[in-house]
């Protein structure tokens, strides 16, 4: 793609990366077919190529149209199946994230675009303020039609369950010294599903693995990242929790879209002081299935197991190419394992994409849901937080993390949503 940068902007080094980004683009067109936004709508303004364009026009005319751009970019679900779809190897994911704290600047938003994207920087990356934020939805429910209809679909995204403990403090988890892994202990998954972390612990002391847990090493900054306001403050926060950790083997998120932010540190912290521990961190970072496929599983008590079909959360398929691994994992656990149909599309979860975009999220969510019904499974397993509450809204079966069912396989407890059914 031929690009035009005006002279004035050609010494910032990130309109350098964006170019050269641009400049692989052929306009062939093999992303749209990948992505689900475009699948819905046949809008070419609401795919990536469109979208390129877009973004393109902003660099090289000027902010005039930016607000015309704001509700393109904005639909955006930064699943990144255009960049595993693209033959030219156009870097997608960062294009995105470098673009959209320059389209914050250009576009004002309304008065009501501002305070949910707000509320959602405020609260999701804080578990506790997370927990407390889900207990007053939880209350707001009866009342949720007096409500705007963003507030309203924030609302209705709250489980009526009561939430977990959350996590916090210094913690060891020793397992037998085989290795020395950190855990990620996130943001809202502590809260909505802290059967996560507790069942990632147990299956990692099983193998060996001696489990680090640092204050502070919670949220990853993602969400705030995709909302175009920055995120390194909270990439500096976890590296310095983990330098207080000491040597590490590796550094587990056990939920995808944190995996994948996670191991990009040294981008999101480039020209900061702290940009060569992040790029330390980002080779340390892994995987929960990464890990657990690296080591040995432990040996299989059950002989019981559901049948289950495997969605792939788009963080791990496109963000790491991580695939097999958990697939190769279920199977050796002992568990029977469908596939459903599309498995490349989004549910529609994309870290707050569904408190944002409610209605293509519901949308997506809907169609994904079909199609792991169809596969005739009984259990569907995934390895994201935003996947696991997304889809329970749209479908009977039960909805548990690869490693919960990994670690009742191998001898913990069965997953609290299976119990909760037995």
């Amino acid at each position: 793609m031929r690009t035009e940068i005006p002279a004035a902007l050609q010494d910032d080094p990130d309109i350098a990366t964006m170019d050269a980004i641009l400049r692989k683009c052929v306009h062939c067109g093999f992303c749209l077919s990948s992505c689900p936004t475009y699948a819905v709508t046949s809008d070419e303004r609401q795919g990536p190529r469109g979208r390129i364009y877009l973004l393109k026009s902003l660099i090289e005319d000027g902010p005039g149209n930016a607000p015309g751009i704001q509700a393109s970019i904005d639909s955006c679900l930064s699943c990144l199946a255009c960049a595993s779809a693209c033959p030219s190897g156009v870097d997608y994911q960062h294009f995105i994230d470098l673009a959209r704290p320059r389209l914050e600047e250009a576009a004002p938003r309304t008065p009501m675009d501002r305070l949910t994207r707000s509320l959602v920087a405020f609260i999701l990356p804080y578990p506790r303020r997370f927990t407390m934020a889900l207990a007053l939805a939880r209350l707001a429910k009866p009342f949720k039609t007096l409500l705007p209809a963003r507030l309203r679909a924030m609302v209705d995204l709250a489980p009526n369950r009561a939430m977990g403990k959350i996590l916090s403090g210094d913690h060891d988890f020793p397992g037998g010294g085989l290795g020395r892994i950190g855990l990620l202990t996130g943001c809202a998954q502590q809260p909505l599903r802290p059967s996560i972390n507790a069942a990632t612990i147990r299956l990692l002391n099983r193998m060996r693995l001696d489990v680090v847990v640092r204050d502070g090493a919670g949220c990853c900054g993602a969400v705030v990242h995709h909302l175009g306001r920055g995120g390194e403050s909270f990439a500096a926060a976890r590296v310095a929790a983990w330098d207080r950790a000491g040597p590490l083997d590796a550094i587990v998120a056990n939920a995808a879209g944190c995996g994948t932010h996670l191991k990009d540190y040294g981008v999101v912290l480039r020209g900061t002081k702290d940009a060569g521990a992040g790029a330390r961190i980002a080779v340390l970072a892994r995987d929960v299935c990464e890990v657990i496929a690296q080591y040995e599983l432990p040996p299989v008590t059950r002989d019981d197991l559901p049948r289950i079909v495997y969605h792939d959360a788009c963080s791990l398929l496109h963000g790491q190419k991580q695939t097999e691994a958990p697939r190769t994992l279920l199977r050796a656990a002992g568990f029977q394992t469908s596939e459903a149909a599309g498995k490349h599309y989004c549910c529609g979860s994309a870290g707050s994409y569904n408190m944002l975009q409610p209605e293509m999220a519901e949308e997506l969510g809907r169609r994904r849901a079909a199609a792991l019904e169809a596969s005739g499974a009984q259990v569907i397993a995934t390895g994201n937080i935003g996947c696991l509450e997304q889809l329970r809204r749209f479908t009977h079966l039960p909805i548990v993390h690869t490693v919960e069912l990994l670690d009742w396989a191998t001898g913990g407890p069965p997953p609290p949503e299976l119990a909760m059914r037995s």
